[in-house]
């Protein structure tokens, strides 16, 4: 599918912080073509598997667009955030952790899992996701975010995750659900952490 970019265009509205609207205009086999997308940054995001709860530990949010259009509270997400400073990935990683859940988790404890494309047809941004065990030895305040962030943490059983992953009642990301999936792949019943 050979294609050339012809330019972006920025669209007409104040500057944002975190995401900007663009139009690309570009020629796909010769034909002039147009698309809105969104700028923003990458992210990081990290499955917590607590070993004496023998859970993972998510986040659960208010995400204004999935209640604009779904009519959803809030929805079940990793620990997750923006890469959007000059730091390493499992810098940010770690960061988050301690911002959002009140772990300090040291650097060779934390696992790379993979990193995949989000919002392909939105803003194309890259997810790197990452593993650690954690346990209450390492809980060093309640979490909950920073600033006026207002993250809400939620422990899902191992024994019961995948009656959640499936139970619609609930919103997941696809980044969690990927999660567990790796985690399940990976220690076999019996085995976990």
């Amino acid at each position: 599918m050979p294609f050339k970019i012809v330019n972006f265009t920025v669209a007409p509205q104040q500057e944002q912080k975190f995401v900007q609207p663009v139009q690309l205009n570009y020629l796909q086999n010769g034909t002039q073509r147009s698309w809105e997308a969104v700028k923003s940054h990458d992210s990081v995001s990290v499955l917590l598997y607590h070993r004496e709860k023998k859970s993972f530990l998510v986040v659960k949010q208010f995400r204004p667009p999935v209640y604009m259009t779904h009519k959803r509270s809030c929805t079940y997400e990793l620990c997750a955030g923006i890469v959007d400073k000059q730091t390493s990935l499992e810098q940010i990683t770690l960061e988050e952790i301690d911002e959002e859940c009140g772990y300090a988790v040291a650097p060779e404890n934390l696992e790379k899992i993979s990193s995949f494309f989000t919002n392909v047809g939105i803003t194309g941004s890259k997810q790197h996701l990452y593993f650690a065990t954690i346990d209450e030895s390492m809980k060093v305040h309640s979490g909950g975010g920073i600033s006026d962030e207002q993250i809400v943490l939620e422990f899902i059983p191992v024994a019961t995750a995948r009656e959640f992953l499936f139970d619609e009642q609930f919103a997941k990301t696809p980044g969690l659900m990927f999660a567990f999936y790796w985690f399940f792949d990976r220690y076999k019943e019996g085995e976990n952490g």
